[in-house]
């Protein structure tokens, strides 16, 4: 049996015009996933398919063996933007997933609160999110995912929006949190050195419309540490993801 997220020549598209045409794709238990492309190749329509919001004209969507449909799946997903509810402080909005999935207000609560000092938020429950700088909203986006428990965690470009210095820190923090948890994760990103530090394989996307033209394995061997990207190892991958992204942006 099929352990984690086993995607087979999943297809969709939009009034005639295919957007994903046959992607394949897998993420074992406790791996992150990187997926990467330019715009328009099918990214953001992959995450929608996996979280239950589209359906697939063709293909398989298998996790841990079984089929992926219906409402509840074994997936949390983190948009792009943090999405904090303005009006409501940061143990709530941290909460609001579990809620949303019928647990009771105050039992959320508590879930969500027993995270926050893990997630470096300690004292910022009372806060609203304007009160939070844009790390600490991230991160209590990411927390509102985590808490829900699934297996797996689908993270939609979920530091793009931050200047580099917080980009930084927040992929080394998330390394940190991740090596104590062991969390599955696929990873949508634009940015290929982002991609590459976080994750253990990296697939670009074309789009020909949608489909998979390669695959980088990054070894965890290779310290996820700032002296990263001085390792010899990695010069490499970057040109080949540099190289594949290119050829996968030109359309026929």
């Amino acid at each position: 049996m099929t352990s984690g997220l086993d995607l087979t020549d999943v297809r969709k598209g939009f009034g005639g015009a295919p957007v994903l045409d046959g992607v394949s794709l897998s993420v074992a238990p406790g791996e992150i996933v990187s997926l990467i492309g330019p715009s328009g190749s099918g990214k953001s329509t992959l995450l929608s398919l996996l979280t239950g919001a589209l359906a697939p004209e063709s293909g398989r969507m298998l996790f841990d063996g079984a089929p992926m449909t219906g409402r509840a799946r074994p997936v949390a997903y983190m948009p792009q933007r943090d999405a904090l509810l303005p009006w409501r402080r940061a143990l709530d909005n941290a909460a609001v997933g579990l809620e949303v999935a019928g647990v009771r207000r105050r039992e959320a609560r508590q879930q969500a609160d027993a995270l926050f000092d893990t997630f470096g938020l300690q004292g910022t429950q009372d806060r609203y999110p304007r009160q939070l700088s844009g790390g600490m909203r991230q991160r209590v986006s990411l927390l509102r995912t985590v808490v829900q428990k699934k297996p797996l965690l689908l993270l939609d470009e979920p530091f793009g929006a931050l200047d580099a210095i917080t980009r930084d820190d927040l992929q080394m923090w998330l390394l940190n949190i991740w090596a104590v948890h062991r969390w599955s994760i696929l990873l949508v990103t634009h940015d290929i050195r982002e991609a590459i530090r976080l994750s253990d394989r990296v697939h670009v996307l074309s789009s020909r419309p949608g489909r998979l033209v390669g695959e980088v394995q990054v070894s965890r061997d290779i310290p996820r540490d700032d002296r990263f990207f001085a390792d010899p190892r990695i010069a490499p991958l970057e040109g080949r993801l540099h190289d594949m992204l290119r050829a996968g942006s030109h359309r026929d």
